[in-house]
């Protein structure tokens, strides 16, 4: 057995020559194995201290790229329908508030209004005619009452002489009237009972005073009615005319116009938009980073489209509602299918400083807003 260990080659000789002469084969030295598990540690260390360092560092911060510039975009549209003679203004034109912008053709809505006038004049005239019927019934009515009451009394006395004529002669007798002189006696008394029931007519025609006067001030009434309504129709065609001038309601740059010279336009119809001078941004946030996020938090800006642009702001509002909640078809939730979905929360962020009048900042760029929650 011991003739058996001799036999073999001890595990530590050294590597024999090749049949080449070349140098001995050494085995690869295991003292260099601790250098690199402590060059591995070293660059586990560095990654977890540049992962502790940077969540240190923004710990404190809340980015999101779903955000963009906002402002309030003005639609102008005419209010009367006509041909267009005027176009004061181009795409991209900064104007002031109650610059021209269109001119509607004036001569329709001028006629408009002068037949307008024409009919107020006629009903202020009809109303004093109607005004002074009433001063009229006022005195006249009252008078042709008394007089009917006279001409009744008057009509009385006459029945009663005829009535005593007629008994004078039927008490007569015979040999000392005669038939003719009866007949008339008979005659005269009818004609005076007719006349007293023609007078005590006319005065029950002549007692409707109080009526007769209301009747008049109803009209004087009616006539007023008139009057106020041919008022608002002059005041509607001047209103009218007026609209013929589209002018800009505020400050702003021209943007979509679609409006030209001779075009025929509507009410109602869009000509042209009117962009405010005052932007934000809206960042629309995850829900699970409004946890920390109030009103007044400092904001830095990045926009895409100028990285030089540096622009700082502050949180305005939080907006009372994800942005799937107002659109035209909100998730209903409660069918039975739920699928839970991290919902976004749109953010107003003023922008304080950083504006550069010569740099456009259009509606809608994309910006990256990074929020100091403290």
């Amino acid at each position: 057995m011991a003739d058996y260990q001799d036999s073999e080659e001890p595990a530590s000789a050294p590597a024999s020559a090749d049949m080449l002469g070349n140098a001995p084969l050494r085995a690869p030295s295991r003292r260099r194995l601790p250098w690199k598990r402590l060059l591995f540690a070293l660059i586990v260390l560095g990654v977890v201290a540049a992962g502790g360092d940077y969540w240190y560092l923004t710990r404190d911060l809340e980015s999101t790229d779903d955000a963009y510039t906002d402002g309030r975009a003005v639609a102008i549209a005419p209010q009367v329908s006509g041909n267009v003679i005027t176009l004061a203004v181009d795409d991209n034109q900064f104007v002031h508030r109650g610059d021209l912008l269109i001119a509607i053709d004036p001569r329709p809505f001028r006629a408009a209004r002068d037949q307008a006038r024409g009919q107020l004049a006629l009903a202020h005239a009809q109303r004093d005619n109607a005004r002074i019927a009433l001063e009229i019934a006022k005195t006249a009515y009252p008078a042709r009452q008394a007089a009917a009451q006279a001409a009744v009394a008057s009509a009385q006395a006459m029945q009663a002489k005829a009535q005593s004529d007629l008994r004078r002669q039927r008490a007569l007798p015979p040999a000392a009237t005669t038939r003719e002189l009866l007949d008339a006696a008979i005659a005269a008394a009818e004609q005076a009972d007719a006349g007293v029931r023609q007078a005590e007519a006319q005065l029950a025609e002549a007692n409707l005073v109080a009526q007769n006067i209301a009747a008049a001030q109803a009209q004087v009434k009616q006539w007023d009615a008139q009057v106020d309504a041919a008022q608002a129709a002059l005041d509607q065609a001047e209103i009218n005319l007026g609209f013929t001038s589209v002018v800009a309601p505020q400050d702003g740059w021209i943007t979509k116009r679609n409006v030209e010279l001779g075009n025929f336009v509507q009410p109602g119809q869009q000509i042209l938009a009117i962009v405010s001078p005052e932007i934000w941004i809206t960042a629309n946030l995850k829900e699970t980073q409004l946890d920390r996020m109030r009103p007044g938090q400092k904001v830095v800006i990045h926009v895409d489209a100028y990285p030089g642009l540096a622009l700082t702001g502050h949180v305005d509002s939080i907006q009372k509602g994800s942005g799937s909640k107002f659109t035209a078809f909100p998730p209903e939730n409660a069918t039975g299918n739920f699928v839970k979905i991290v919902q976004r929360v749109p953010v107003k962020i003023t922008i304080d400083s950083g504006l550069d009048p010569k740099l456009p900042l259009p509606l809608g760029i994309s910006v990256e807003p990074t929020v100091r929650l403290r």
